[in-house]
């Protein structure tokens, strides 16, 4: 009952016309910073923690909440129309999401991703309210062994699912492991992979590769004329497509639940979440060889997850002072600034604010949906520009993003750099989502390996002690031997077709 009591508490201060002035403020930045390529939710949040001082804390993390949720329902916006991830979250979207928008069906596309979003972010944040200190115990029965076998078990899965080929799946994550280990050493804080330059002494920045690996490609192939999307449906003020939005309804409950669970988790984060949710969905489909080319729940799943993510990473932030991401840990830094220490004490001392930032956490999900329903027209527009003229814009935005992130023209010549790699590897059918992925969980999972090998002085049976440990090695098993499955399979079926064939033939003879 303390709960709802403090969750009452803090409505009315929720309510006040600053509190909702910020927190559409907010929404409206976010789904802006997040469908610019380049930018992000942390960015945004950083950006905006010095413009606070002045503002009380609820107003401030009012605002803060709107950026959030935005911009991870903005990142969508450029994947589905400009096959660019405005986010590393909206990795996964680009699968399908542009798939539906080259095939003329942006606007459902776009409507698609949007119900999603609001959804998971929904989810995220009752999840938030009611569940904080109980769930909050799971993120701590996790040791550095469950953590190594983790980062293993997510390096897995999307290297052999995410690839028609495993092997090439796996080169893509190895590449992202090699850059993952370029920096200072967090154990021993020696240099490695960083010949002599200083700017690679804070290592491979995500924003750079994921910017370099999936806004540079599409922009050659725009310059060249390649990758034109279809713009005959695309008017919001056409003819609805039809659609039963019902069958999205056991999507929307498996990806909010990865979602969650994902969030709880420190140092993962809403792409992870995405990117499991595509591959979960596509197991549970009947047609699997649907995805990537289209398929509308391949788009829902995504969306739904990397947005029930972002509430649900703040349990342990909250909660323990553990951030799950670097926008957790951004956030934290604003608790800080007003005054707030993040911990058990919060909810004891703070409880109408911190009450009042989980309650605009979930408004914010539903500004989300108002605002987008009326930007949607202009975010289809931005599919009018000439390719020949959209082309230079990107490699203009990107640019200037790059550089804004650390003001350093080294990171915009390595953005450059990832794109003419990342536009090789596609002409070679090498999926790059294993090295983005390989280049967050790589440095996760070398980390956790070290710090057991610690705890239990060298002794290698410590892998195998912990209950979750072995449940992520079964399904690390599975995933491996899946593709052997799925060949047995279907050459028993080519071999009962064959059969089946020489006999109607015998028959016909």
């Amino acid at each position: 009952m303390e709960v709802f009591d403090s969750i009452l508490a803090a409505l009315p201060a929720v309510l006040s016309p600053s509190v909702i002035a910020a927190m559409v403020f907010g929404t409206i930045v976010g789904i802006a910073v997040g469908a610019l390529p380049g930018l992000s939710a942390t960015m945004g949040i950083a950006v905006l923690i010095p413009l606070t001082f002045a503002m009380s804390p609820l107003v401030a993390l009012g605002m803060i909440a709107g950026i959030y949720n935005g911009a991870m329902y903005g990142g969508s916006i450029p994947a589905i129309l400009l096959r660019i991830p405005g986010t590393p979250a909206g990795i996964a979207t680009v699968f399908d999401g542009h798939e539906m928008a080259r095939q003329g069906r942006a606007r459902l596309a776009l409507n698609i991703s949007l119900v999603s979003s609001s959804i998971g972010s929904a989810v995220s944040a009752v999840a938030l309210l009611l569940l904080a200190p109980p769930l909050a115990t799971i993120a701590l029965k996790f040791g550095p062994a469950d953590y190594f076998w983790l980062a293993l078990f997510g390096l897995t899965t999307i290297s052999v699912l995410l690839s028609k080929n495993p092997a090439k799946g796996f080169l893509s994550a190895c590449f992202g492991l090699v850059l993952g280990m370029v920096g200072i050493d967090s154990l021993t804080g020696t240099e490695r992979f960083t010949f002599g330059q200083l700017d690679l002494l804070s290592g491979i920045d995500i924003i750079v590769l994921l910017t370099g690996l999936y806004a540079i490609p599409p922009a050659i192939d725009l310059l060249l004329g390649r990758n034109v999307v279809k713009t005959g449906s695309l008017s919001v003020t056409g003819e609805k497509e039809a659609f039963a939005w019902s069958s999205l309804v056991p999507v929307w409950i498996r990806s909010s639940a990865i979602g969650l669970f994902v969030g709880l988790i420190p140092a993962l984060g809403g792409n992870i979440a995405a990117l499991l949710a595509w591959n979960g969905q596509r197991r549970f489909s009947k047609n699997p060889k649907n995805y990537g080319n289209g398929e509308p729940d391949g788009l829902a799943a995504p969306e739904c997850a990397n947005n029930a993510d972002t509430a649900a990473t703040l349990i342990p932030a909250l909660t323990l002072g553990v951030p799950g991401n670097a926008v957790a840990a951004v956030i934290l830094g604003a608790l800080l600034v007003h005054g707030l220490r993040p911990g058990p004490e919060l909810f004891r001392d703070n409880a109408e604010t911190v009450f009042g930032f989980m309650l605009t956490m979930l408004f914010t999900s539903g500004l989300m949906f108002v605002i987008g329903r009326f930007g949607a027209r202009a975010f289809v527009n931005v599919l009018r520009v000439p390719p020949r003229l959209l082309g230079p814009m990107i490699l203009a935005l990107t640019t200037v993003g790059i550089y804004a992130v650390h003001n350093s023209i080294f990171e915009v010549w390595m953005m450059l750099g990832f794109g003419l790699i990342g536009y090789g590897m596609e002409k070679l059918d090498i999926p790059t989502a294993p090295a983005v992925l390989a280049v967050i969980l790589g440095p996760m999972a070398e980390e956790s390996f070290r710090r057991a090998l610690l705890l239990s002085r060298g002794d290698a049976t410590y892998f195998l002690t912990s209950p979750i440990s072995w449940v992520l090695i079964v399904l690390i098993l599975v995933t491996l031997l899946s593709p052997l499955w799925t060949r047995i399979l279907s050459a028993g079926k080519a071999k009962n077709a064959a059969k089946t064939a020489g006999q109607g033939r015998a028959d016909a003879a």
